[in-house]
């Protein structure tokens, strides 16, 4: 809580130094000072008559302001109401409460309540320790896929079996949320189905379609990762075949408004029909397919913008798939309008004279397989198949040997003598049918619907008591640890600790946390954390108005949110203070990055560390702040937007969220409003609509920190 009143002073700094030095000011934003102690000669009884006579004002059982009442509450026994207690410190810490313009007792008396809450509060917390209970944790899609890769060395994307997560305070690992339905567990289990048969390979295959969409906001003028050297655009994915066998590769690019293909006719400055765009289909590199895109494409086809190519032949398992166009040309786009950075801008202006816009990819599906010859050693079959029976007498045991070695690594603990025989009852029933391979795809089926693999079940020790607390085993501890670190199961050294019982020695499991940080695996904490906790995912939400913001495309965001990750993990791993988190000179980003940010001498593809040049205006970049990811998310398509960002810094950072406006206020327009004939300007705006006493308690806090960003642009220019 102390660190709360301490940022919100760091705020006042930090934001002053990066934007708008006319932002209001005012009592209700704490100002970096003297430090104030509290006064010492005030009781419980007494400080409950400060709450009564200035918060119970507003906060009793009637007009209930913040859902919050504090009729009755009582500082000297908090722990009676220990909940409403601690939204009262998190309030007061922040200098949140009194609000503005209300009565409010002196600096030291507030310390002092909220010292006194919270010298009690962490006295009975000490000494009357509850790390909480919870039923199970089920294995959300994140985890689901590490999980599979870490059992198979197999990549699959979980959106493809498994409904979206319910999330709690923006993070799906919350095991509250977890609720479990019969759609969810019938989701499970066809992902089970899906994924043994892919991992050991399935013979009797039917054609099927997979498909991999190519967004409009993804630019296409530069290759694509994975995707072979002298190619632009398109997609590469890793795609899993299920037998060798003849597959077709069908790909599908966007159309104007009129049907016509974009960048088709109209656009032809690089092509003609003797030398049209062409598109490459490869797998693991090698050409299967060189189609000639006709530029007179269009939806009222019979094919629609689409097209297939001849059956080609690939074995099974895990292979690198690309579709991408060969690239015709190198330097300047000849366009008389100015030219910009995204490849398709609007399909309403694919058709003007004198803008550059070239055919762009809409997606890529994987037919088949239409014949299927046999089933291809792959490594995930190499990691599966541990051992292979030299006769009939050695089935039994190979099979026990592959099944519970899968059943230990999925189970995360060493596997029971009765699950291993019930594992063994699936083998020994589809082997009657399927032979032995079809028997451990059957058995392996059944590891991955197991409630073992799916939930993160913690079993409590046999001497344990209703109510109280007990220890963790080491091997539940194990997987809290690399669940959390690495968002992935834990290794085999850790398993190996656990087994031997060392993870509950403090010093080993210190040890161990620090080995995980410097693992690589450790990125999820940025990628999952830290972008859960600062809303990351909002980024992929604001598409920028493309009469403002041409040169914004999906891959610019998708950079932005990596530099946020990538710089929190930094912090972490060099165990720097939190407070660098905002006045860091320095991030991480690649030369597309830094050219939007109008950095020089980044070249290339790969992110680095960046420090600011000297020449660099410090008021323009520094910290999580300044960073595009942050400032977009809080923005809305054709404009920025201070109440969004004021809103995040108190609720992502603060922790103290503004509570939602009072019934009948109208919400603030932050485009309207005219003087005669000038516009007001944004502060203007938001200063009529603070001038209503209920609006400005709120806006009091959050107006000053948005207004301080309001030089950085929807897409984090200055």
């Amino acid at each position: 809580m102390k660190m709360a009143a301490g940022l919100l002073c760091a705020f006042v700094v930090v934001v002053s130094g990066l934007g708008d030095p006319g932002a209001p000011s005012g009592p209700a934003v704490p100002r970096v000072s003297a430090p104030v102690r509290a006064r010492a000669d005030l009781s419980g009884a007494e400080l409950t008559a400060v709450v009564q006579k200035y918060c119970q004002v507003c906060h009793n059982d009637q007009l209930l302001t913040g859902n919050m009442s504090l009729q009755g509450f009582n500082v000297a026994d908090p722990i009676a109401r220990a909940p409403l207690a601690e939204k009262v410190i998190q309030k007061l810490r922040a200098g949140m409460m009194p609000p503005p313009g209300a009565p409010r007792p002196g600096a030291d008396t507030l310390l002092a309540l909220v010292e006194t809450l919270e010298r009690q509060i962490d006295r009975h917390a000490a000494a009357n320790p509850n790390p909480g209970s919870r039923r199970f944790q089920r294995l959300n899609r994140a985890e689901y896929e590490t999980s599979v890769r870490d059992l198979l060395g197999m990549e699959i994307n979980a959106d493809d079996f498994l409904p979206l997560d319910t999330k709690s305070a923006n993070f799906d690992n919350i095991a509250d949320v977890q609720l479990m339905s019969p759609t969810l567990m019938d989701a499970y289990m066809r992902a089970a189905t899906t994924i043994s048969r892919l991992a050991v390979g399935y013979l009797d295959a039917t054609p099927a379609e997979s498909q991999y969409m190519v967004s409009r906001w993804q630019s296409q003028f530069d290759r694509v990762e994975g995707a072979p050297l002298g190619t632009r655009g398109g997609a590469s994915v890793i795609h899993n075949f299920p037998a060798d066998g003849e597959y077709r590769f069908r790909v599908s690019f966007h159309n104007e408004t009129n049907g016509l293909l974009v960048g088709g006719a109209h656009n032809a400055l690089h092509t003609t029909d003797e030398n049209p765009e062409q598109i490459e289909v490869s797998v693991d590199g090698e050409r299967v397919a060189l189609l000639n895109l006709d530029r007179w494409l269009s939806g009222e086809d019979l094919n629609g913008v689409n097209v297939v190519t001849e059956p080609a032949f690939v074995r099974t398992g895990p292979h690198r798939v690309t579709a991408a166009f060969l690239k015709k040309f190198e330097g300047p786009v000849a366009d008389l309008i100015t030219p910009h950075e995204w490849s398709i801008a609007s399909t309403a202006l694919a058709g003007e004279y004198g803008l550059e816009v070239l055919p762009h990819l809409k997606d890529m599906v994987v037919l088949g397989p239409y014949k299927t010859t046999g089933i291809s050693e792959t490594p995930i079959r190499k990691r599966i198949f541990t051992c292979r029976p030299a006769g009939s007498a050695d089935v039994d045991a190979c099979a026990r040997q592959i099944l519970s070695g899968l059943a230990t690594r999925a189970f995360r603990r060493p596997v029971r003598d009765e699950e291993t025989i019930a594992l063994m009852s699936f083998f020994t029933d589809a082997s009657k049918e399927s032979g032995f391979e079809g028997g451990i795809r059957v058995g392996l089926q059944a590891i991955l619907a197991s409630p073992n693999f799916i939930f993160r079940i913690e079993e409590p020790p046999t001497d344990a008591q209703a109510g109280r607390a007990y220890p963790l085993n080491d091997y539940d501890l194990a997987s809290r640890l690399s669940y959390f670190l690495w968002a992935a199961p834990p290794d085999d050294e850790l398993l190996g600790l656990a087994r031997q019982g060392k993870l509950k020695d403090r010093r080993v499991l210190d040890a161990q946390a620090r080995r995980m940080l410097a693992d690589p695996r450790s990125d999820a904490l940025g990628s999952r954390f830290a972008a859960q906790w600062l809303q990351l995912q909002d980024v992929d939400e604001v598409h920028p108005d493309i009469r403002y913001y041409p040169d914004f495309y999906a891959q610019l965001g998708d950079a932005m949110k990596r530099e946020t990750q990538m710089f929190f993990n930094d912090l972490v791993r060099r165990d720097r203070p939190f407070l660098d988190l905002f006045s860091a000179r320095y991030s991480f980003m690649n030369e597309e990055l830094a050219r939007h940010y109008g950095i020089p001498g980044v070249s290339g593809i790969e992110f680095r560390r960046v420090d600011y040049p000297d020449t660099y205006p410090s008021n323009q970049r520094q910290g999580l702040l300044s960073q595009g990811s942050v400032l977009m998310l809080t923005s809305v398509a054709p404009r920025t937007s201070p109440v969004l960002r004021g809103k995040w810094v108190m609720i992502a950072i603060l922790g103290t969220p503004p509570p939602p406006p009072p019934a009948g206020v109208p919400a603030l327009d932050e485009t309207a409003g005219t003087v005669g004939s000038r516009v007001l300007t944004t502060r203007e705006r938001m200063e009529m609509h603070r001038r209503a006493p209920v609006c400005n308690s709120c806006h009091r806090f959050m107006d000053p920190i948005g207004l301080a960003l309001d030089n950085y642009d929807v897409v984090g220019q200055w």
